[in-house]
C-alpha cells in the first residue's frame, strides 16, 4: 500500500471533533475498521483507516501489533500500549495533547487505534518547535513525564482554526522506560522553572498515578516497574520544579529531527 490522501473531508466527513473524547473513543473502539493505505514513512505497520459506527465516520491511524518492528531496548509487542498509556496520561494531566487513542483487535491483529488529526499546512512546524509557544512547553513538560524516547518536529500537529492554539503530538511509541530516555527538539526550556500551570498538571497526575483507575488501566499497559519509574519523575519534576536537563549518556536529540 501506499501514502494515502489526507484529505479529511474525503476520509472523515469531519463527523467527530477530537475535544469529544468520549465520542472518538467508542467510534475508535467499536467502529468498523477499513484500511484506506499506508503511511510509508513510518518505521513500523503504521495504517491510514476509516472508522465508522452508528452513522459516525472518522479518519484514523491503526498500529498493529504485528507490524511492530522489534527494538533492543523496548520489549516486543508492546509498542502500541505504549501509545495508549501515553493518551492517558495526557487525558490526566487535562492537556489532551494525544489525540483519542484506543487498544482494539483490527483487521491484523490487535493494535492501537488513534483518531486522525489534519496538522494545519499554513502552520511552520520547525518555526513551532523552536518557539515559546505555551502549547509546545506543554508538550516539553508532557514528554518529560512520559520519557518520549523520539519527540520529533513532524509528531507536532497544531490543528489550526479546528482548535486554536492547541498542538497535537503523535508517535509515542517508544515511552515509559525506566531508564532516562528521554530525546526531542524541545529543549529550549532545560533548566528553566516549570510554569504554574505544568505544576498544577503535575500535581493532578501524581495521585492518579499512585492508586485508582488510572493506576489500574496503566497496569494493563505497563509493568509496576515503568509505572513507578514515572511516578518518580513526577515527584522529581515536582521537587526542583525545572524542565529536565539533557541524559549525559544518550542522544539528546531525534535524528533526523524531522
Amino acid at each position: 500500500m501506499t501514502q494515502p490522501s489526507r484529505d479529511p473531508a474525503a476520509a472523515s466527513g469531519g463527523t467527530v471533533d477530537p475535544a469529544d473524547v468520549a465520542t472518538a473513543e467508542r467510534l475508535l473502539a467499536e467502529g468498523r475498521l477499513t484500511v484506506e493505505g499506508r503511511l510509508v514513512q513510518a518505521s513500523n505497520a503504521t495504517l491510514y483507516c476509516t472508522v465508522e459506527h452508528d452513522g459516525l465516520r472518522a479518519a484514523c491511524v491503526y498500529k498493529p501489533v504485528a507490524g511492530e518492528r522489534p527494538l533492543w531496548d523496548f520489549p516486543d509487542g508492546t509498542l502500541a500500549g505504549r501509545e495508549v498509556a501515553s493518551y492517558l496520561v495526557s487525558e490526566a494531566m487535562g492537556w489532551h495533547i494525544v489525540p483519542p487513542t484506543v487498544h482494539r483487535d483490527g483487521p491484523y491483529g490487535p493494535g492501537m487505534v488513534q483518531l486522525w488529526i489534519e496538522s494545519d499546512p499554513d502552520v511552520d512546524v520547525v518555526a513551532l518547535s523552536r518557539s515559546q509557544d505555551p502549547a509546545i512547553r506543554r508538550v516539553a513538560v508532557f514528554d518529560a513525564v512520559i520519557n518520549n524516547a523520539d519527540r520529533k518536529i513532524g509528531h507536532l500537529l497544531p490543528p489550526g482554526d479546528a482548535r486554536p492554539g492547541h498542538v497535537y503530538g503523535c508517535d509515542h511509541g517508544v515511552t515509559f522506560s525506566v531508564d532516562y530516555k528521554l530525546r526531542t527538539v524541545l529543549w529550549q526550556w532545560r533548566g528553566e522553572p516549570l510554569p504554574e500551570e505544568a505544576l498544577e498538571a503535575l500535581r493532578r497526575l501524581d495521585g492518579r498515578l499512585r492508586s485508582g483507575p488510572l493506576r489500574r488501566r496503566l497496569g494493563e499497559l505497563l509493568t509496576a516497574e515503568e509505572i513507578d519509574a514515572t511516578v518518580h519523575r513526577v515527584e522529581l519534576m515536582l521537587k526542583h520544579r525545572i524542565h529536565p536537563y539533557p541524559p549525559e549518556d544518550w542522544p539528546a536529540v531525534p535524528w533526523p529531527p524531522y
